[in-house]
């Protein structure tokens, strides 16, 4: 007898982001891992400090596992579970991601030195929870997305992905990732341009425009495009003499771009 080859059927791919800071590792689902991204470029427009970020990450795990959900107790919905009767806005502005995580940190400044409060205390000054101490079980991860999300953690975070247009994963293109760029990151200058069949796609972001560190900034911004890359259909980072390829999930090194740019290939 002839023995038969059996093809396996590929199996699909995992999808998932990582944090890894001081030798521990922390997931997230691609969904959470943008919205964990948004957090830290509306902190970056507003000039917050990574600890605001660490506290509406920690928030937002315990409130909706860091998931846009449109239900939740009595008429609570969105990321932090934030109440249309409690005056955070209508429906439909607080399901807006970007909406709701504003109103969050408008509510978090306003609290008197929260920068030097436990995270805990600190999100429960906003949020005025039934579990005051709930929040802390969080911090780890929080910290540790906060950490790569704000540059502080050069390479720390990486993601696994199936291929673009495979297994439901979107296929980006340039237009589209500038007007993310903007959603999330505000006024930074994006240079758009567009490939053919053997070269890339993408844009160029200059995040010198986000602050007066340009290194940590092109370092979050380059995080923030990793955080994203599932549901923008990116390829390839750069940052510096580093970057990230969807391929190997990995972060490599190489020929260095100017300071304070960042190249997204889709």
């Amino acid at each position: 007898m002839v023995a038969l080859d059996r093809l396996t059927p590929e199996q699909p791919v995992a999808a998932r982001c990582t944090a890894t800071v001081d030798g521990s590792s922390w997931p997230m689902s691609p969904d959470q891992a943008q919205h964990a991204a948004l957090f830290a470029g509306t902190a970056a427009r507003r000039d917050l400090p990574a600890r605001a970020v660490t506290i509406a990450i920690a928030t937002a795990l315990q409130e909706s596992r860091l998931e846009n959900i449109d239900y939740g107790d009595r008429d609570s919905i969105g990321l932090f579970q934030q109440r249309p009767s409690q005056g955070w806005g209508t429906v439909e502005q607080i399901m807006d991601p970007v909406f709701s995580t504003g109103a969050f940190f408008d509510a978090l400044v306003k609290v008197d030195g929260y920068q030097d409060m436990p995270i805990t205390e600190a999100a429960q000054a906003v949020q005025r929870s039934g579990f005051p101490d709930a929040y802390a079980q969080h911090e780890g991860s929080a910290r540790a997305w906060a950490s790569a999300l704000t540059g502080h953690s050069p390479g720390a975070l990486t993601c696994t992905l199936p291929e673009r247009g495979h297994d439901g994963a979107p296929v980006g293109s340039p237009v589209g990732l500038a007007e993310r760029v903007a959603r999330d990151l505000g006024d930074v200058r994006v240079e758009q341009y567009q490939g053919g069949d053997d070269t890339p796609s993408g844009v160029t972001v200059h995040a010198e425009d986000l602050g007066p560190d340009p290194q940590r900034q092109a370092l979050a911004v380059a995080a923030w495009a990793v955080a994203v890359a599932y549901e923008q259909g990116i390829t390839r980072v750069q940052v510096g003499d580093t970057w990230w390829d969807r391929d190997t999930g990995e972060w490599s090194t190489g020929p260095a771009l100017d300071p304070g740019l960042v190249d997204i290939q889709v």
